[in-house]
Protein backbone atom coordinates (compact mmCIF):
# COMPACT_ATOMS: atom_id res chain seq x y z
CA UNK A 1 0.00 0.00 0.00
CA UNK A 2 1.70 3.19 -1.18
CA UNK A 3 -0.89 5.24 0.69
CA UNK A 4 -4.30 4.41 2.20
CA UNK A 5 -7.55 5.15 0.38
CA UNK A 6 -9.44 5.13 3.69
CA UNK A 7 -8.22 6.06 7.18
CA UNK A 8 -10.31 4.76 10.09
CA UNK A 9 -10.27 5.66 13.77
CA UNK A 10 -11.59 4.68 17.14
CA UNK A 11 -13.18 7.72 18.84
CA UNK A 12 -12.74 7.96 22.63
CA UNK A 13 -9.09 8.25 23.69
CA UNK A 14 -8.04 8.13 20.02
CA UNK A 15 -9.64 11.18 18.40
CA UNK A 16 -11.13 12.75 21.54
CA UNK A 17 -11.03 12.51 25.31
CA UNK A 18 -13.66 10.07 26.54
CA UNK A 19 -17.14 11.52 25.86
CA UNK A 20 -15.56 14.86 24.87
CA UNK A 21 -15.64 16.81 21.62
CA UNK A 22 -12.74 16.52 19.22
CA UNK A 23 -10.14 19.25 19.66
CA UNK A 24 -9.65 22.01 17.07
CA UNK A 25 -6.38 20.37 16.01
CA UNK A 26 -8.06 17.00 15.35
CA UNK A 27 -10.94 18.72 13.52
CA UNK A 28 -8.46 20.48 11.22
CA UNK A 29 -6.56 17.24 10.59
CA UNK A 30 -9.77 15.39 9.73
CA UNK A 31 -10.65 18.14 7.25
CA UNK A 32 -7.22 17.76 5.66
CA UNK A 33 -7.66 13.99 5.44
CA UNK A 34 -11.15 14.31 3.93
CA UNK A 35 -9.72 16.48 1.15
CA UNK A 36 -7.55 13.50 0.18
CA UNK A 37 -9.08 10.16 1.27
CA UNK A 38 -12.16 8.60 2.84
CA UNK A 39 -12.35 8.75 6.64
CA UNK A 40 -14.24 6.39 8.95
CA UNK A 41 -14.84 6.56 12.70
CA UNK A 42 -15.95 3.38 14.49
CA UNK A 43 -16.57 3.29 18.23
CA UNK A 44 -18.73 1.80 20.96
CA UNK A 45 -20.25 5.23 21.55
CA UNK A 46 -23.86 5.83 20.63
CA UNK A 47 -25.14 7.88 17.70
CA UNK A 48 -25.77 10.99 19.81
CA UNK A 49 -22.14 10.93 20.98
CA UNK A 50 -20.98 10.87 17.36
CA UNK A 51 -23.22 13.83 16.57
CA UNK A 52 -21.98 15.89 19.52
CA UNK A 53 -18.32 14.81 19.52
CA UNK A 54 -17.67 14.82 15.77
CA UNK A 55 -20.46 16.05 13.48
CA UNK A 56 -20.99 19.24 15.48
CA UNK A 57 -17.29 20.07 15.03
CA UNK A 58 -17.24 19.43 11.25
CA UNK A 59 -20.12 21.59 10.07
CA UNK A 60 -18.15 23.34 7.31
CA UNK A 61 -17.30 20.34 5.12
CA UNK A 62 -17.77 20.59 1.37
CA UNK A 63 -20.36 18.17 -0.15
CA UNK A 64 -17.68 15.84 -1.55
CA UNK A 65 -15.93 15.78 1.81
CA UNK A 66 -19.19 14.96 3.60
CA UNK A 67 -19.63 11.96 1.31
CA UNK A 68 -16.16 10.70 2.20
CA UNK A 69 -16.95 10.62 5.95
CA UNK A 70 -18.28 7.30 7.32
CA UNK A 71 -19.57 7.09 10.90
CA UNK A 72 -20.13 3.75 12.63
CA UNK A 73 -21.50 4.11 16.19
CA UNK A 74 -22.00 1.22 18.62
CA UNK A 75 -19.12 -0.85 17.18
CA UNK A 76 -20.48 -0.82 13.64
CA UNK A 77 -24.02 -1.93 14.48
CA UNK A 78 -25.05 1.41 12.93
CA UNK A 79 -23.66 3.17 9.87
CA UNK A 80 -24.27 6.85 9.18
CA UNK A 81 -23.48 8.59 5.91
CA UNK A 82 -24.36 12.00 4.49
CA UNK A 83 -27.31 11.90 2.08
CA UNK A 84 -26.85 15.44 0.76
CA UNK A 85 -28.80 17.02 3.60
CA UNK A 86 -27.73 15.30 6.83
CA UNK A 87 -26.01 12.24 8.26
CA UNK A 88 -28.60 9.45 8.20
CA UNK A 89 -28.58 5.72 8.90
CA UNK A 90 -27.55 3.38 6.10
CA UNK A 91 -28.39 0.49 8.43
CA UNK A 92 -29.11 -0.14 12.13
CA UNK A 93 -29.06 -3.62 13.69
CA UNK A 94 -31.21 -2.88 16.72
CA UNK A 95 -31.70 -5.50 19.43
CA UNK A 96 -35.18 -6.86 20.13
CA UNK A 97 -36.98 -5.94 23.36
CA UNK A 98 -36.38 -9.45 24.71
CA UNK A 99 -32.67 -9.30 23.87
CA UNK A 100 -32.36 -5.93 25.59
CA UNK A 101 -34.20 -7.12 28.72
CA UNK A 102 -32.05 -10.25 28.99
CA UNK A 103 -28.82 -8.26 28.52
CA UNK A 104 -29.74 -5.60 31.06
CA UNK A 105 -30.74 -8.20 33.65
CA UNK A 106 -27.60 -10.30 33.14
CA UNK A 107 -25.29 -7.29 33.44
CA UNK A 108 -26.85 -6.00 36.65
CA UNK A 109 -27.16 -9.38 38.35
CA UNK A 110 -23.63 -10.51 37.52
CA UNK A 111 -22.10 -7.12 38.38
CA UNK A 112 -23.82 -7.22 41.77
CA UNK A 113 -22.70 -10.82 42.38
CA UNK A 114 -19.08 -9.92 41.55
CA UNK A 115 -19.15 -6.76 43.66
CA UNK A 116 -18.81 -4.54 40.58
CA UNK A 117 -22.06 -2.57 40.91
CA UNK A 118 -21.16 0.98 41.97
CA UNK A 119 -23.65 2.32 44.58
CA UNK A 120 -22.94 5.98 43.77
CA UNK A 121 -22.10 6.21 40.05
CA UNK A 122 -21.61 9.28 37.88
CA UNK A 123 -24.78 8.85 35.82
CA UNK A 124 -26.41 5.69 34.50
CA UNK A 125 -24.49 2.42 34.68
CA UNK A 126 -26.64 0.67 32.07
CA UNK A 127 -27.57 2.25 28.72
CA UNK A 128 -29.80 1.05 25.92
CA UNK A 129 -28.15 2.29 22.72
CA UNK A 130 -30.66 0.60 20.43
CA UNK A 131 -28.25 -1.71 18.66
CA UNK A 132 -26.05 -2.12 21.73
CA UNK A 133 -26.43 -2.44 25.50
CA UNK A 134 -23.54 -0.88 27.42
CA UNK A 135 -22.45 -1.32 31.03
CA UNK A 136 -20.31 1.54 32.36
CA UNK A 137 -19.01 0.51 35.78
CA UNK A 138 -18.70 4.03 37.23
CA UNK A 139 -21.54 5.60 35.27
CA UNK A 140 -21.73 7.27 31.88
CA UNK A 141 -20.36 10.60 33.12
CA UNK A 142 -17.48 9.33 35.26
CA UNK A 143 -14.31 11.46 35.14
CA UNK A 144 -11.50 10.14 32.97
CA UNK A 145 -9.02 9.69 35.81
CA UNK A 146 -11.46 7.56 37.80
CA UNK A 147 -12.28 5.46 34.74
CA UNK A 148 -8.66 4.76 33.90
CA UNK A 149 -7.88 3.83 37.52
CA UNK A 150 -10.82 1.44 37.93
CA UNK A 151 -9.52 -1.53 35.92
CA UNK A 152 -6.00 -0.89 34.58
CA UNK A 153 -5.31 -4.62 33.99
CA UNK A 154 -8.70 -5.41 32.44
CA UNK A 155 -9.34 -8.17 34.98
CA UNK A 156 -12.63 -6.74 36.25
CA UNK A 157 -14.07 -6.34 32.76
CA UNK A 158 -12.91 -9.83 31.80
CA UNK A 159 -14.56 -11.35 34.88
CA UNK A 160 -17.87 -9.61 34.15
CA UNK A 161 -17.74 -10.48 30.46
CA UNK A 162 -17.04 -14.15 31.26
CA UNK A 163 -19.94 -14.23 33.74
CA UNK A 164 -22.47 -12.57 31.42
CA UNK A 165 -21.61 -14.27 28.10
CA UNK A 166 -22.96 -17.78 28.98
CA UNK A 167 -26.31 -16.22 29.90
CA UNK A 168 -26.64 -14.60 26.45
CA UNK A 169 -25.69 -17.29 23.92
CA UNK A 170 -27.24 -15.43 20.98
CA UNK A 171 -25.44 -12.17 21.66
CA UNK A 172 -21.86 -10.85 21.53
CA UNK A 173 -20.43 -9.77 24.90
CA UNK A 174 -17.11 -7.91 24.84
CA UNK A 175 -14.97 -5.52 26.84
CA UNK A 176 -15.42 -1.98 25.58
CA UNK A 177 -13.68 1.11 26.96
CA UNK A 178 -11.79 1.40 30.22
CA UNK A 179 -14.85 0.60 32.38
CA UNK A 180 -17.38 -0.80 29.94
CA UNK A 181 -18.93 -3.99 28.60
CA UNK A 182 -20.76 -3.85 25.25
CA UNK A 183 -23.44 -6.30 24.09
CA UNK A 184 -24.56 -6.54 20.44
CA UNK A 185 -25.91 -9.13 18.05
CA UNK A 186 -23.59 -12.11 17.74
CA UNK A 187 -20.74 -11.68 15.29
CA UNK A 188 -20.93 -7.90 15.24
CA UNK A 189 -17.81 -6.04 16.35
CA UNK A 190 -15.47 -3.46 14.84
CA UNK A 191 -14.27 -6.03 12.29
CA UNK A 192 -17.87 -6.34 11.10
CA UNK A 193 -18.04 -2.58 10.69
CA UNK A 194 -14.82 -2.51 8.68
CA UNK A 195 -16.11 -5.25 6.38
CA UNK A 196 -19.29 -3.23 5.87
CA UNK A 197 -17.11 -0.33 4.77
CA UNK A 198 -15.62 -2.57 2.08
CA UNK A 199 -19.14 -3.43 0.92
CA UNK A 200 -20.36 0.17 0.81
CA UNK A 201 -17.23 1.96 -0.46
CA UNK A 202 -15.53 -0.63 -2.66
CA UNK A 203 -12.27 0.07 -0.82
CA UNK A 204 -10.37 -3.12 0.08
CA UNK A 205 -9.17 -3.89 3.61
CA UNK A 206 -5.56 -3.75 2.41
CA UNK A 207 -6.19 -0.16 1.25
CA UNK A 208 -7.28 0.93 4.75
CA UNK A 209 -5.35 2.22 7.75
CA UNK A 210 -6.70 2.16 11.33
CA UNK A 211 -5.74 4.11 14.48
CA UNK A 212 -6.85 2.90 17.91
CA UNK A 213 -5.88 2.95 21.58
CA UNK A 214 -7.04 -0.61 22.40
CA UNK A 215 -5.28 -2.78 19.83
CA UNK A 216 -4.03 -5.23 22.47
CA UNK A 217 -5.57 -8.71 22.37
CA UNK A 218 -8.88 -8.44 24.21
CA UNK A 219 -9.15 -4.71 23.49
CA UNK A 220 -12.18 -3.48 21.55
CA UNK A 221 -9.96 -2.30 18.65
CA UNK A 222 -8.22 -5.68 18.34
CA UNK A 223 -10.80 -7.20 15.93
CA UNK A 224 -9.74 -4.64 13.30
CA UNK A 225 -6.09 -5.63 13.65
CA UNK A 226 -7.00 -9.33 13.65
CA UNK A 227 -8.88 -8.75 10.39
CA UNK A 228 -5.59 -7.80 8.77
CA UNK A 229 -6.11 -4.03 8.50
CA UNK A 230 -2.84 -2.16 8.99
CA UNK A 231 -3.26 -0.71 12.48
CA UNK A 232 -1.38 1.93 14.46
CA UNK A 233 -1.54 2.09 18.26
CA UNK A 234 -1.96 5.51 19.85
CA UNK A 235 -2.02 6.87 23.40
CA UNK A 236 -4.59 9.65 23.41
CA UNK A 237 -5.73 12.18 20.84
CA UNK A 238 -2.53 14.24 20.99
CA UNK A 239 -0.51 11.19 19.92
CA UNK A 240 -3.01 10.58 17.11
CA UNK A 241 -2.62 14.20 15.97
CA UNK A 242 1.16 13.89 15.86
CA UNK A 243 0.93 10.70 13.81
CA UNK A 244 -1.61 12.28 11.43
CA UNK A 245 0.73 15.22 10.78
CA UNK A 246 3.28 12.68 9.56
CA UNK A 247 0.72 10.70 7.52
CA UNK A 248 -0.81 13.69 5.72
CA UNK A 249 2.64 14.77 4.56
CA UNK A 250 2.87 11.50 2.59
CA UNK A 251 -0.57 11.62 0.96
CA UNK A 252 -1.37 12.88 -2.56
CA UNK A 253 -2.51 16.44 -3.14
CA UNK A 254 -6.11 17.26 -2.17
CA UNK A 255 -8.86 16.03 -4.47
CA UNK A 256 -10.41 18.86 -6.47
CA UNK A 257 -13.59 20.16 -4.82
Amino acid sequence: MTHPRLVAFDLDDTLAPSKGQIDDRIADLLRELLRRVDVAIISGGNEQQFRSQVIARLTDLQPAEQLRLHLLPTCGTRYLRHDGEAFTAVYAHDLSDDEKSSALAALREEAERLGLWEPEPWGDILEDRGSQITFSALGQQAPRDAKHAWDPTGERRAALRDAVAPRLPGLEVRSGGSTSIDITRAGIDKAYGMQKLVEHTGIRLDEMLFYGDRLDEGGNDYPVRALGVVSIAVEGWQDTADKLDALIATLPAPIAR
